[in-house]
């Protein structure tokens, strides 16, 4: 439709022109000599020659350009916006020559000009400013039907390429523009809805994966924690054991307990990137649990503490089972001593500190204990990732509370904040 418009206006531009340019050179008429008008202007020089300045030319009604002049080729009169130049030039230009005559001699001359030239300069002038102007509107209406075309056309064909390469590259956030007189609007949103089932598909493949990823990080740090604990009791029972059998059978369990440790420790690294993404459910629970959640690691009762505040605190409680698990973990393993919680209110947070009696670590040391992978000075001889703080703290702050540690004289203390509802 729009190819038939475009055909329509230049067809019409071009026989507008035709017309024109017909009737330009039609009306263009090639003045022919008035003979009346002459023979009077000879007559009027010949009876007025001698006493030249009183010819009168100046109130005459003649149209006619035309000079007068005397034998010797003298203007002596000629009509304004004439120039007479010489006889040879107005026998060039065709100009009409009349002899004047005075006592049956040639005494001048009149000389007609002859405008059929300027007519046709004139002409030309014309046609070339008309033709100019025509191919002038043709090449205007060709640049906005280009411009229209480009528009229409080759711009969505264009958005179509960035459309395919940002795909090729991921990059499915990204949405094709769809416009009302776009030529292409179903086979582009076409495209689009292609786009969004890509992106959707793309989605629910990183949910999935960030869900494996998820467990995966879960359950081996979970299971960490129980083996943990089975070879504290396994080493508690050596030092027990007098029965050889027994003790046999005891560092048995414990060197697979080893085993499974290391084992779900390179598992654990493997998934650690996505540790950011673990899930958390904070709920409101009595400090009773507490209680229970310590009792789980107060192996040969080590653990030495007093009744809990009565409050309602914002815990996960799997997740803050861990926290403790990590931090007495860490005690029996590096102190080997006995443990003191102490616990008290303090502005909005139910504190809980817990003390052993080791040997402690440097001061300098103590900034970087919660840094992933960092083990101080005197973990010698003793089997850890560097991760239990590490983990610890990020329950901690996405339970809204907080963790910290340091060094006392006779021992080390790790204390945790932990928010009331």
């Amino acid at each position: 439709m729009k190819v038939k418009l475009l055909i329509m206006i230049i067809f019409a531009v071009f026989s507008a022109g035709l017309i024109f340019s017909i009737l330009i050179i039609k009306n263009k008429n090639v003045p022919v000599a008035d003979l009346a008008a002459i023979n009077d202007v000879v007559k009027t020089a010949e009876a007025n020659w001698r006493n030249f300045s009183e010819m009168p030319f100046n109130n005459s009604d003649n149209e006619q350009s035309f000079a007068i002049i005397d034998d010797q080729s003298n203007v002596i009169y000629q009509t304004p916006g004439n120039h007479f130049t010489d006889l040879y030039e107005a026998v060039r230009n065709r100009d009409t020559i009349v002899d004047i005559q005075s006592d049956d001699e040639t005494v001048g001359k009149v000389i007609i000009r002859n405008n059929e030239q300027e007519l046709l300069q004139q002409m030309k002038r014309e046609l070339i400013t008309f033709v100019s102007v025509i191919f002038g509107i043709l090449m205007l209406v060709s640049i906005l039907y280009i411009v229209y075309i480009h528009r229409t056309l080759l711009k969505p064909f264009q958005q179509l390429q960035h459309f395919a390469a940002n795909i090729a590259r991921g990059h499915l956030d990204i949405p094709l523009p769809i416009k009302k007189d776009n030529y292409f609007g179903a086979f582009t949103e076409s495209f689009d809805l292609l786009r969004e089932e890509l992106d959707a598909a793309k989605q629910r493949e990183y949910e999935s994966n960030q869900s494996k990823k998820e467990l995966v990080a879960t359950l081996s740090h979970d299971i960490k924690t129980p083996v943990a604990s089975i070879k504290a009791v396994s080493e508690l029972m050596l030092v027990q054991a007098n029965d050889e059998k027994v003790r046999k059978h005891v560092n048995t369990i414990y060197s697979k307990a080893e085993q499974i440790d290391l084992l779900i420790t390179d598992m654990f690294h493997a998934t650690l990137k996505e540790l950011q993404q673990l899930k958390l459910t904070v709920t409101e629970v009595s400090s009773e649990e507490l209680h229970n959640m310590i009792e789980n690691v107060n192996y040969d009762q080590q653990i030495v503490y007093g009744s809990l505040p009565q409050c309602i605190i914002l815990i996960d409680p799997v997740r803050m089972q861990q926290v403790i698990d990590n931090i007495i973990s860490n005690s029996y393993k590096y102190a080997g001593t006995q443990i003191k919680i102490s616990s008290q209110i303090n502005q909005g947070f139910l504190e809980l500190h817990i003390m052993d009696f080791g040997m402690g670590i440097s001061e300098d040391e103590v900034p970087l204990l919660f840094n992933k992978y960092y083990r101080g000075r005197n973990v010698k001889g003793k089997t850890g990732s560097g991760l239990g703080l590490y983990i610890s703290r990020y329950f901690m702050e996405s339970m809204d509370g907080q963790i910290s540690c340091h060094s006392r004289e006779e021992g080390f203390t790790v204390s945790l904040k932990i928010k009331l509802a």
